[in-house]
């Protein structure tokens, strides 16, 4: 049985009841609970529950110190393409979004990674949108392989694929892999996603356990909250880690808590979650999973990136770029414009191949980050705050 399954026979009606109408005794048996389930999830995302913030974050801090120690791992995004197939109507590379696309060559892919190895990164993740005619599994081993020798630690957040072609990257040196369902809510998915090949909600969902079978060590999940009920997403992405822990149990399991972001399109959330639902939801998935390592990326401010860190996360990315090129502005003479999916000639002097001060590269980012501090500064913050920062965990001879 895949994860589809066990996720279509899930009683969401039931669970969704519990988070909106659970009461402060339900929400403190669950915080007290050894060996919380799914229903004591479902009641610590709850309103009542977050009247009692102070006692989860407290109980989350403990557990997080308990399981990781005063670490963080600290990784950064390397987009390799912002070409794409897919119509995602939320995502600044949509397909019909008229905006500046490149595809880094893997000799591009290696400068834009030295770079980042210069500052101190050994942890990177190799994003770019999902286009066979520029993306392809040779294209994405290739890079991987130009990369290991360099840096230890290699995963990918790319377009699912069968297992057979997961392999030669994994044998490649790729040990992770990100796939975030953006939203478990089958209606809404299908609104989201108007064409491509990501219009397969279960072919996604079924995406970790391939990879898995693949070889990969680690597999992050998530959802992009902002699409649906902050809550049912919650619910499900607990569901779907817990059974990751079960059935794909040699490797680590990850969970990324993006909120969505200003991009290409001018898409506008649908629902919202609050920082405050942020936290409580940082320390629910805590409690109820703690081994597994909590992300939060560049797309949360600064501030509250600090007062998280404490409270359960385990990952961050630091000086993070969302557009292909923008560490080093590699790539940056082969630019070129689409229109609903066609290349559109543009005169020499446009304003859109205009430099900017602030950036290495005139390629569209996927989206705009919220916290533009650097590796360094990241890095210092976390030393005074008494954690110690990870740039390495793994190296590959440790199972050669």
């Amino acid at each position: 049985m895949s994860f589809v399954a066990e996720f279509n026979a899930l009683p969401m009606a039931d669970l969704l009841e519990r988070s909106r109408s659970a009461t402060a005794a339900d929400a403190q048996r669950s915080i007290a609970s050894v060996a919380p389930s799914l229903a004591d999830f479902a009641q610590l995302i709850s309103p009542a529950a977050g009247s009692l913030l102070e006692t989860i974050g407290s109980r989350s801090q403990a557990l997080t110190r308990q399981r990781f120690g005063k670490t963080i791992r600290l990784f950064a995004p390397l987009y390799l393409s912002n070409e794409c197939i897919n119509n995602c109507s939320y995502c600044g590379f949509s397909r019909d979004n008229p905006i500046l696309r490149v595809t880094l060559s893997v000799d591009e892919v290696k400068r834009e990674a030295l770079a980042l190895k210069q500052e101190g990164f050994r942890n990177l993740l190799l994003v770019a949108g999902e286009h066979p005619k520029f993306v392809s599994n040779g294209y994405l081993a290739d890079c991987t392989r130009a990369l290991h020798g360099e840096l230890p630690s290699l995963s990918l957040e790319v377009g699912p694929m069968e297992t057979a072609e997961y392999r030669p990257i994994v044998e490649a040196g790729a040990e992770g892999l990100v796939v975030y369902q953006e939203t478990y809510d089958r209606e809404v998915y299908a609104r989201m996603h108007t064409a491509g090949p990501k219009r397969n909600f279960d072919w996604r969902l079924e995406t970790p356990e391939r990879a898995y079978e693949a070889g990969f060590r680690r597999l992050g999940i998530g959802a992009l909250y902002g699409l649906s009920d902050w809550r049912m997403e919650a619910i499900s992405v607990a569901a779907h880690a817990a059974y990751l822990l079960k059935h794909c149990w040699k490797a680590q399991v990850t969970i990324s808590l993006p909120r969505l972001r200003p991009c290409a399109g001018e898409f506008q959330p649908l629902t919202r979650m609050s920082d405050r639902e942020l936290v409580q939801l940082v320390c629910a998935f805590r409690l109820f999973l703690p081994d597994v390592g909590l992300v939060l990326s560049t797309r949360e401010p600064a501030k509250l990136r600090d007062g998280l860190i404490p409270l359960g996360i385990t990952m961050i990315s630091a000086g993070s770029h969302t557009e292909p090129g923008g560490y080093t502005g590699a790539g940056k003479d082969k630019i070129h414009r689409t229109e609903k999916g066609r290349i559109v000639e543009l005169a020499s002097g446009a304003s859109e191949w205009a430099a900017t001060a602030d950036r290495a590269t005139n390629a569209t980012g996927q989206f705009e980050i919220a916290d533009e501090r650097s590796a360094q500064e990241m890095s210092e913050l976390l030393k005074r705050l008494g954690y110690e920062p990870v740039w390495k965990d793994w190296d590959a001879a440790l199972t050669a």
